[in-house]
């Protein structure tokens, strides 16, 4: 050995109380990343009230109507139905989901978003270019605008809704399915036509 290296072995011994050598136990652990021990429902409220912090959402409707909003969307229940549980307006429930960006495939499925999305022309000029009417217009703008802020937040907002909101109905119908396959494997052969 030379002195620099005796020097650096005296030193870590020193720092180690006389100790040769240091490990350092290891613990396994099954996969390497962070899991959420939130509650559905805390992540729900989680996300919603993030998006109302950095939107600034102009609805009337609280948290929990938000969620109920959300929740409507997933079931695939209409607008007018989940207003008609709210006991607010159609349109008032439409905003709401726009602001969560809950876009939904028929929302605009009569016009070309892309087309619109970047048009100055004025709502009455894009509405008999279409053959629609200015209310229509407006809708398909917001939409595309719902869109455009999604995509600016990289969908995570939508995508955390998905994975509690999607996520939990497919497992409650593969849960549903093995339910009655397994059912069906049990019974599978057996004699029904049996005389007592």
């Amino acid at each position: 050995m030379n002195d620099k290296t005796e020097e650096l072995r005296d030193i870590f011994t020193d720092v180690t109380d006389g100790e040769e050598t240091v490990t350092e136990s290891q613990e396994n652990t099954r996969g390497s990343l962070e899991r959420d021990e939130r509650t559905d429902e805390e992540r729900l409220e989680s996300v919603v009230q993030q998006m109302r912090e950095r939107y600034g959402f102009e609805t009337e409707l609280s948290n929990d109507e938000l969620l109920t909003v959300a929740r409507g969307f997933y079931d695939e229940r209409s607008d007018a139905d989940i207003a008609e549980e709210l006991g607010v307006d159609e349109d008032e429930v439409f905003e709401a989901r726009m602001t969560l960006h809950l876009v939904g495939e028929d929302d605009a499925d009569e016009v070309d978003l892309a087309a619109i999305r970047d048009r100055e022309e004025d709502d009455a000029t894009l509405a008999a270019e279409y053959g629609v009417n200015e209310p229509q217009i407006r809708r398909y703008r917001r939409v595309a605008e719902a869109e455009d802020q999604s995509r600016a937040a990289n969908d995570r907002y939508r995508d955390e809704f998905d994975s509690v909101l999607a996520d939990a109905e497919l497992s409650e119908r593969m849960a549903s399915d093995l339910r009655e396959d397994g059912l069906e494997d049990a019974t599978d052969g057996m004699e029904t036509d049996v005389d007592f």
